[in-house]
């Protein structure tokens, strides 16, 4: 199995603390649209005729996307690869939550929709510059259910500076109100081309310390358990039978291809990505020149991806298949250092198998690094 990432590089307006690749300018969102038709077509053999389960519409704001041209989009996929759909998300901005979209998306077969809802509170989302109020964050979920969607994802943002937590439990307990069934939730980061970077490079903004986002990763871990979800990625929370496939198959190595400006692509063994230029992009993709520029992986590399990856996740990584299909033992070179990390209470083990505790996951990728070969 395998999935089909699409990459769709629009916002109405640039969020303060976003560094993904987007433009606010739509003129050329229809010639995009056919550009990524066109890459789908002319890459049609890099997941080797593999049958596809998955779509995710990621951005930039895919909801954005007139629902016409999600349709040419999808059909173009349906012509070019073999498919038993388990799963087609698409991200969406509260305020494109009108109901003829969600009639269309509906009828396209799109049935998990990931909200891009970061906070209720309306002054949040004013500093945030996000494009929706916080009336639009608490009836989303209500309007999308009476259209006929059952499955939903909730992005949350945590670490706005406050003297106390009180903002981030209201926005969690109205989040698990709304029973989304999913949650993904990331610290607020300070990205150097961000207007939040620019701010704190002048002194203007100044950001909450570690122990301070910690202390609301630890909330955040505290209240969803409470709720009934379980943390099976650092990040995501999903109720038993709320996982995202697509993402799920992601950080378990399953090959996808990624299609569109900035998107990134993984055939089982070596990755790629396409340029971060909406220009260049469509350039290439007019002559009929993929934009893609591989990135050959050793097996250390390989190892390594697969050790902070599968550490980020509720199953681990598996020593026995460490030594299998990498050819390495970690257990006599890394002896001394995962004798230290139990120590600490950040260890789980099951045979061969090793995770990473409730306390472990706030230090997952300095753990992963310290095993890196």
């Amino acid at each position: 199995m395998a999935g089909i990432y699409i990459h769709i590089p629009f916002c109405r307006q640039a969020c303060h603390y976003c560094d993904f690749h987007f433009s606010t300018n739509l003129e050329r969102i229809e010639q995009m649209a056919d550009m990524i038709c066109r890459e789908l077509a002319l890459r049609a053999d890099y997941l080797q005729n593999t049958t596809l389960e998955t779509i995710y519409f990621g951005g930039g704001t895919p909801s954005l996307l007139p629902p016409k041209l999600i349709e040419k989009i999808l059909n173009q996929i349906a012509k070019t690869y073999n498919s038993e759909w388990k799963e087609i998300t698409l991200e969406a901005n509260p305020d494109d939550l009108h109901v003829d979209n969600l009639l269309a998306w509906k009828e396209l077969g799109i049935d998990r929709l990931s909200l891009g809802i970061q906070s209720f509170d309306e002054e949040v989302l004013k500093f945030y510059n996000r494009a929706h109020t916080a009336e639009e964050s608490k009836s989303a979920i209500e309007k999308a259910r009476k259209i006929g969607f059952e499955k939903f994802s909730l992005d949350l943002i945590y670490g706005y500076p406050q003297p106390n937590h009180d903002l981030w439990e209201r926005d969690l307990s109205e989040a698990i109100a709304q029973n989304p069934g999913h949650i993904s939730s990331y610290a607020l980061t300070i990205e150097p081309k961000t207007a939040l970077g620019t701010w704190t490079n002048k002194g203007e903004f100044i950001p909450a310390d570690e122990d301070f986002i910690a202390e609301q990763f630890e909330i955040l871990q505290e209240l969803t358990h409470k709720a009934g979800y379980i943390q099976y990625e650092v990040s995501n929370f999903g109720q038993p039978d709320q996982f995202a496939l697509h993402n799920t198959n992601y950080w378990k190595g399953v090959p996808f291809l990624g299609v569109g400006p900035s998107a990134h692509s993984f055939d089982g063994k070596n990755r790629g990505a396409n340029p971060s230029n909406n220009s260049q992009y469509l350039k290439n993709l007019e002559k009929e020149i993929i934009p893609f520029a591989v990135e050959n992986l050793t097996k250390e590399e390989r190892l390594n991806e697969y050790i902070l990856t599968g550490l980020r996740t509720l199953w681990g990584i598996d020593f026995g298949v460490i030594h299998s299909d990498y050819g390495f033992d970690l257990f006599p070179s890394k002896k001394v250092i995962l004798d230290q990390m139990d120590s600490e209470g950040w260890l789980v083990w099951k045979d061969k198998n090793l995770s990473l505790s409730k306390s472990g996951k706030l230090l997952a990728d300095s753990i992963a690094a310290a095993l890196f070969v």
